[in-house]
């Protein structure tokens, strides 16, 4: 049975380097196919948090040629704490001729990127995300746009981490069976708070395919349909209570949640003013 996997290729030219590199090593391997996304001439800083975007919704493996210190630096950042590997094309080579030759490795150190207002908004919110994914620094909220609740696997971070892209400081806060609703999830008041639910059988069934992904066929309860529709039904009483607004994601793209969510900040801002 063959194995597939999902390669992304992000070049700071054309693509043909990472392109040539990805195919010759993936027909050494026995039964793997792959599936390959390539992002060509990367070399600004505001290209990334879109890139990490796409990594958080379908992750995989990160093949790059970016040589630009700044661009590469938020890259493999980003990639690090999506927990995705991430490696330089041109990596270990250019240690080892370094090695060889006696000579000092000087890649480029800035992008020259435009530093506009735009930038640093995009830049600002993709780390106060990262920073705030799936429940970490959930005693501290106020500092978010906008909170993502739900239980796992409602594509709660690839929503956050398209809202990042654009602009927009997102957070997301898990709810987990059996344990109590984060404290500082009820205390934050400036941020909007929206419910992400999802119907169980469509849940079952992503979450079962997580289940086969990591081989644990010991976790029967995180994929069981009953316990499911009890935890589904708990969340949505959460959020009645609490009069956040529900987007149901069980048929909904990413970007139409995102554009959901965007609509309804825009709506409280109207209503702020």
């Amino acid at each position: 049975m063959s194995k597939t996997i999902v390669m992304h290729l992000v070049s700071h030219a054309s693509g043909e380097l990472v392109e040539m590199l990805a195919r010759n090593a993936i027909i050494q391997l026995d039964g793997v196919e792959v599936k390959r996304r390539l992002w060509k001439m990367v070399r600004r800083l505001n290209q990334i948090p879109e890139i990490l975007s796409a990594l958080a919704s379908s992750p995989g493996y990160v093949l790059h040629s970016i040589s630009h210190s700044d661009v590469r630096e938020a890259l493999e950042t980003g990639c690090r704490l999506l927990n995705i590997p991430c490696q330089f094309a041109l990596e270990p080579l250019i240690g080892q001729l370094a090695a060889y030759s006696g000579a000092a490795i000087q890649f480029h150190n800035s992008s020259r990127d435009t530093f506009d207002e735009d930038y640093y908004r995009r830049v600002e919110a993709m780390k106060y995300t990262l920073a705030h994914d799936d429940g970490i620094g959930s005693d501290d909220l106020e500092g978010a746009d906008v909170i993502l609740v739900g239980v796992s696997r409602t594509t709660k971070t690839p929503t956050c981490m398209y809202l990042a892209s654009r602009g927009i400081k997102a957070a997301n806060v898990p709810l987990v069976a059996g344990a109590p609703t984060p404290s500082g999830l009820l205390r934050a008041k400036e941020p909007l708070i929206v419910g992400l639910t999802i119907n169980p059988a469509h849940l079952a069934m992503v979450r079962a395919a997580r289940l086969k992904k990591l081989n644990d066929d010991a976790n029967t309860v995180y994929a069981d349909l009953d316990c499911l529709r009890k935890e589904v039904l708990e969340a949505r009483r959460l959020f009645v209570r609490c009069g956040w607004p529900v987007i149901d994601t069980s048929q909904r793209a990413i970007e139409q949640t995102a554009s959901m969510i965007i609509d309804m900040l825009r709506k409280r801002a109207g209503e702020d003013t």
